[in-house]
């Protein structure tokens, strides 16, 4: 079996006093070798891309966009004007939320909870890691505690996002007897069904379940007063966009609305006018990416040799948990394979595995018992996982916002980050 080999850090270092930058003037980080020259293992093919989506939009791009020192001081800063005792919630939820670790409302929370306890539609923006679904969640926890007939369903992309979502409205209504219902692909709906027969108060649904269970006459959009739609950009790039239709046409036409996107194209425009009623529009974007992330690219010497610059990588110290993204199902499959049999802990999420495999892979990394996970763009929205010090851009992203949610998936909560993306020299 070959095993990871541990190299001298000063081969790493740059004028920067980090282990973990890459060096510019000499175009990638510096590569080691065995004492023979080579690693002493049998060659696989090396990982290409293989047949998949289409050819990526940033494809020779200048390659600034990619690099940028973070600037921590300038995000994830605390709302001066609020605390959640401020919003006169349910002692309870206080207490589920003070357990969450959550001390003061993050920006979009301190914007957001308010005007939605006054009943209003609202669109938030704001760049991920910066507390979004506690923002929607925290106050209509509270409205349907306040009030058990009201019934709310939430829309996301993924299945993922979906789960996450579920998880989050678990912990912030511990002992207060709300229950949820998640209905999403890829798992058993007659559970599913059992559970919406339940009436649940609230239903976290993806957009193709959901339109199953609907034309089943098992969902009734007319018993839902409160909606979201989460991560809207999302659903609209991966062609939802006639089922919100479709769903907005079957809502009640009293109703809240909240509506979360990283974007709005002139499509999503669209979905805006038909969804809210004189909304409050928050945003908290300073940039397009997160402030705290700091960004650079690494040169490809050659496609033989891709692969060991990333072995090079992922023997630094401070690479303790670290996300590659890769274009392709299959790419991403034969990298697996490649760094389990260099000794690595890794796993692998993607659109062919089962929803019972991804996970128990994205368990498996959120409680460090894998330090890397490899995916594709199915793990690029809304997961929120502690910790991930590194993102890593193995392939590019298919546009600059798919970019943008990738790297977000490190410096969350006001921690720093790391992101790399190689690029072909």
């Amino acid at each position: 079996m070959f095993h990871r080999q541990r190299f001298k850090q000063n081969q790493f270092q740059t004028g920067h006093g980090s282990p973990n930058r890459f060096n510019r003037s000499s175009g990638g980080f510096s590569h080691s070798h065995n004492q023979d020259g080579r690693f002493n293992r049998p060659r696989f093919s090396s990982y290409s891309r293989g047949k998949g989506p289409r050819k990526s939009t940033l494809e020779g791009a200048n390659i600034n966009m990619f690099i940028r020192k973070a600037n921590p001081s300038m995000e994830f800063q605390q709302a001066e004007s609020h605390n959640f005792e401020s919003f006169n919630l349910a002692q309870a939820l206080q207490q589920n939320i003070a357990s969450r670790g959550f001390t003061k409302p993050t920006p979009i929370q301190s914007q957001t909870i308010g005007p939605i306890l006054q009943g209003r539609d609202v669109i938030g923006l704001a760049t991920t890691g910066t507390g979004k679904t506690a923002a929607f969640l925290i106050p209509l926890i509270q409205k349907i505690y306040s009030d058990r007939n009201q019934q709310v369903l939430i829309i996301a992309p993924t299945r993922e996002l979906a789960l996450q979502i579920r998880d989050e409205f678990k912990n912030l209504t511990w002992d207060m007897k709300l229950y949820s219902a998640v209905t999403i692909g890829g798992t058993n709906i007659n559970r599913q069904i059992k559970d919406i027969k339940r009436s649940p108060h609230v239903v976290i649904a993806t957009p193709g379940r959901l339109k199953d269970l609907i034309e089943r006459k098992l969902i009734h959009l007319e018993d839902y007063s409160n909606f979201v739609l989460d991560e809207v950009d999302l659903m609209v790039d991966i062609g939802f966009i006639n089922d919100i239709k479709y769903f907005i046409s079957r809502m009640p036409a009293v109703r809240q609305s909240l509506f979360f996107s990283a974007t709005i194209s002139p499509k999503i425009q669209d979905i805006l006018r038909s969804f809210v009623a004189d909304p409050v529009t928050i945003s908290v974007k300073k940039t397009d990416t997160p402030e705290n992330v700091e960004q650079d690219v690494v040169k490809v010497i050659s496609n033989q040799k891709k692969l060991d610059q990333l072995h090079d990588l992922l023997i630094q110290d401070g690479f303790d948990k670290v996300l590659i993204f890769g274009r392709t199902k299959h790419g991403i499959e034969k990298l697996n394979k490649e760094l389990e049999f260099r000794g690595f802990k890794v796993g692998a999420i993607h659109g062919d595995k089962r929803q019972s495999q991804r996970q128990r892979v994205l368990q498996s990394f959120k409680q460090n018992a894998i330090k890397i996970l490899l995916a594709t763009d199915v793990a690029s929205r809304g997961l929120d996982i502690d910790n991930v010090t590194h993102v890593i851009n193995y392939d590019l992203p298919q546009t600059y916002e798919d970019y943008i949610h990738r790297i977000g998936r490190t410096g969350r909560a006001g921690k720093m980050g790391y992101a790399l993306t190689f690029i072909d020299s």
